[in-house]
């Protein structure tokens, strides 16, 4: 490969740019993880030996696995039974990153098609109050049936427009902030997609900057906003992330998104001539070849004041 590369504009920022050029071209890896609501992850990985599956822990997030050579695991009676999630471990990160606990009150701004949703209940239980957003009702039914299938009931669904919810729906503890994006980093599953244009970044940034805006308006006095997506794109990273600091000052700072045992790389403080707050080194970047994952991204905001 040379410069022709798809992902060419992003080769003075990315590690090893030749690993990551081959790891694009490997399969990605199927990763599912038990639900505590049904099964114990002893017995998943009794039941995963039963049917003669490989697996492998996923080394920092118990309860997750690696599956090696499976077919259609949405298509498994364990699955439809509610036992085990389908999500992809890079995705895994964002819901880590809340630092979730009982009794908080959490939204997910753009919540279909639902896999942090159900990662959020399951990890919280039911002391807590959870409402998944999202404005497409259509791609809001597989959300309500993936609930369903995973015994999950401490969560409310809801169809609105992210970038404007009213204010009386309160205040939330915690908000994930998964903005729609160019979707580069899904490039391992998705073969179409390539490096984001100037037009995508014009249709995509200012819903970005306009749902992670309202997230930290909706969000309390110590609590705690993660903005995520699945692109390499500075300009709907950390571009978006500085402007929200720029223009909110003091009121939030952004906390280490580091999780014990996951290594990646820190966010940008510069990119093409252009200076982002100092702060935005604590972001989490993630390249397909450093865990064998896609490629994402996450940046963790805390609210000291109003």
């Amino acid at each position: 490969m040379n410069d022709a590369h798809p992902f060419a504009r992003y080769r003075s920022i990315i590690p090893r740019w030749d690993d990551f050029q081959r790891a694009l071209d490997r399969p990605l890896p199927t990763c599912v993880w038990a639900n505590p609501l049904k099964i114990t992850p002893p017995e998943l990985e009794a039941h995963l030996r039963e049917q003669g599956i490989t697996f492998e822990p996923v080394g920092w997030r118990p309860g997750a696995y690696r599956l090696q050579g499976v077919a259609r695991p949405g298509s498994r009676l364990a699955y439809l039974a509610g036992l085990y999630e389908i999500q992809e471990e890079v995705s895994l990160l964002p819901v880590e990153l809340l630092d979730l606990s009982a009794g908080q009150r959490i939204l997910d701004l753009c919540a279909a098609p639902g896999s942090k949703t159900a990662q959020i209940a399951t990890t919280v239980g039911p002391r807590a109050t959870i409402v998944a957003n999202d404005r497409n009702f259509r791609r809001m039914r597989p959300l309500g049936r993936s609930l369903d299938r995973l015994g999950i009931t401490n969560t409310t669904m809801m169809t609105a427009d992210g970038t404007n919810l009213p204010g009386d729906i309160g205040k939330f503890d915690r908000i994930l902030v998964d903005v729609p994006c160019s979707c580069e980093g899904t490039s391992r599953k998705n073969p179409d997609a390539t490096a984001a244009t100037e037009d995508d970044f014009a249709r995509l940034c200012s819903v970005q900057r306009a749902l992670l805006k309202r997230a930290l308006e909706l969000c309390r006095v110590g609590g705690r906003v993660v903005y995520s997506t699945c692109t390499y794109a500075p300009e709907e990273n950390e571009a978006i992330v500085d402007s929200i600091l720029q223009e909110f000052g003091s009121r939030y700072h952004l906390v280490p998104a580091r999780l014990p045992g996951f290594a990646a790389s820190s966010g940008l403080v510069t990119w093409r001539g252009e200076h982002f707050d100092p702060q935005l080194k604590d972001a989490l970047r993630v390249y397909p070849h450093q865990h064998d994952t896609g490629g994402f991204f996450v940046a963790a905001l805390q609210k000291s004041s109003d």
